[in-house]
């Protein structure tokens, strides 16, 4: 073999091996390898983060995200709820009684709680108190069946036909701009000052509230929920009873519970009207005799009438829709 072919033959393995061994690299590509650890090491992590099965879990850096916290409902010991609940009026009493006792509050401006106390008996022994809170009642009751009837019925027509809300919705809207007691004289004018004065006053009362909560809550219904219930065959009647109404009946009951607070109010000013008998008509009687401690006695019991009207309106709440205490996060 010629010098030229010896020049030009490709090496064999054993020269390929010489020329590659470490003694055969060159200076610089042996200085610039280990001056730059960092690029070895970049790639020998990304090639781990590769492979499943080398990749080891990273802790989250303190500025990261934090894992979801648990958001039901944590309810307290019955007991503690209790507490909780009649502090703030225990403190109420217990600064009332205070302040008429040392007289720092004269007597003729707040009766104090012996006071308060002693009417309530007179009442309990004459009798006169269970007769009152029945005829109250009694009057309450209807009205707000009429009136949360009337503002029921109209409030799922005006909610569910758009004919129905162009009929409905403008004369209702008016009446709610138009205060209850400012009609107190056409209806004695109408009715005179009997019964049925009273239980339509109270009854236009509470159809303002039942009206507006009802319109709102058959609007909110889901569309989708209504077709779902439509392909079922569920039409007309048993559509409203069956999907519409239930849907809506926290803005129902909402209402309902507006409707008692406010039926109290239309019962004063209807009971100090031609009233023989009824709570309305106790506080016209301490108004007259300047009877302080029966004024207060009958704040007293309305503010007791109301906080049973709300427990029981809680009762139904948790009868009816069980799954509404697990909605909100406490």
């Amino acid at each position: 073999m010629t010098l030229e072919g010896v020049a030009q033959a490709p090496p064999t393995p054993t020269e390929g091996a010489a020329a590659t061994s470490p003694a055969a690299t060159s200076p610089a590509v042996t200085s610039s390898a280990a001056a730059s650890p960092a690029i070895t090491s970049t790639a020998v992590t990304s090639s781990a983060a590769a492979s499943p099965i080398a990749a080891s879990p990273i802790a989250a850096p303190p500025g990261g995200l934090e894992p979801p916290r648990y958001l039901g409902s944590r309810r307290r010991r019955p007991a503690v709820s209790t507490a909780v609940r009649v502090a703030v009026p225990l403190l109420l009493v217990a600064a009332w009684w205070y302040g008429t006792g040392s007289g720092a509050i004269p007597p003729d401006v707040l009766a104090g709680p012996g006071a308060v106390l002693g009417a309530l008996g007179e009442l309990v022994a004459t009798g006169q108190l269970g007769d009152y809170l029945l005829a109250s009642a009694r009057r309450a009751g209807l009205g707000v069946l009429a009136g949360g009837g009337i503002g029921l019925l109209l409030g799922v027509v005006a909610g569910l036909s758009a004919l129905g809300e162009e009929l409905i919705d403008p004369t209702m809207q008016m009446k709610r701009a138009v205060p209850f007691l400012a009609l107190v004289p056409l209806f004695i004018s109408w009715f005179g000052v009997e019964e049925t004065f009273k239980v339509v006053l109270i009854a236009v009362a509470a159809a303002g509230p039942m009206y507006a909560y009802s319109y709102l809550g058959v609007r909110g219904v889901d569309r989708k929920t209504v077709e779902a219930a439509r392909g079922f065959g569920l039409t007309g009647p048993r559509l409203v009873l069956g999907v519409i109404i239930p849907t809506a009946l926290p803005n129902i009951l909402m209402a309902l519970r507006i409707c008692l607070s406010v039926s109290l109010t239309g019962l004063i000013a209807a009971e100090q009207i031609g009233a023989t008998e009824g709570i309305g008509y106790l506080v016209t009687l301490a108004q007259q005799y300047y009877r302080s401690d029966y004024m207060v006695l009958c704040i007293l019991i309305y503010a007791v009438l109301g906080l049973l009207i709300d427990l029981a309106i809680r009762g139904v709440e948790r009868l009816a829709m069980p799954w509404r205490g697990h909605v909100a996060a406490r």
